[in-house]
């Protein structure tokens, strides 16, 4: 296999983007997250903003989906009255997304990576989670925050997380253990450990060098 992607799911607080990190140093591979953003307006000529907004703000309620006679799975042309949709931008990224994981082996932090990528051969999906008081811990450590105030952040963000994961896969369960190949508890094993079994998994599954 000529290339190899690895996508991370993870809940606020659990340490998903710092095992990214090791991954990366560990492989020799890039990895993705914000990045994506800066690459769909680089791309469609909209305004990184536009994607952050998206991206950070889930806009109306799930039925809205129902509602919306956008496909999921297409880009609009630039002509559209449509084209700075959420869903449309949602569908740039997700472009964005199988185009690195047709052209380079990397690692992709959340953006619906695992669902976008669910039918390619060459993908290893990944969540990662931790006990609700080791999440609130690291992000006081993070942010430095009260107790009151990152027990509330994290309860919003992965309400967010859920949400924005049901709404852009159409009804699929974020935390369901099987959409994903790996899922790990850094409350159990710690994030280097955690990097060295995924890279472990890696090595396995595509034959490399990890």
């Amino acid at each position: 296999m000529d290339n190899y992607i690895i996508t991370i799911a993870r809940s606020f607080g659990s340490g998903g983007k710092e095992i990214a990190s090791i991954l990366s140093e560990k492989l020799g591979i890039p990895y993705y997250e914000r990045q994506i953003l800066t690459m769909a307006s680089q791309s469609s000529g909209i305004d990184e903003s536009e994607f952050v907004e998206v991206d950070e703000k889930l806009r109306g309620s799930y039925l809205v989906k129902t509602l919306t006679k956008l496909p999921t799975t297409n880009v609009l042309r630039p002509e559209s009255r449509a084209f700075a949709s959420d869903i449309n931008l949602f569908n740039i990224q997700a472009q964005i997304i199988r185009e690195l994981a047709g052209t380079q082996s990397c690692i992709i932090v959340g953006k619906c990576a695992d669902y976008i990528l669910r039918e390619k051969p060459n993908v290893i999906s990944v969540f990662v989670d931790a006990f609700p008081q080791d999440c609130i811990d690291l992000i006081r450590s993070r942010i430095y925050v009260s107790e009151e105030r990152a027990r509330d952040l994290k309860k919003r963000t992965d309400k967010y997380r859920t949400a924005y994961y049901k709404y852009y896969t159409r009804g699929s369960n974020w935390r369901d253990p099987l959409n994903y190949d790996i899922f790990l508890n850094t409350s159990r094993v710690n994030k280097q450990k955690c990097a060295e079994i995924i890279a472990e998994v890696a090595r396995i599954k595509f034959d490399i060098n990890a």
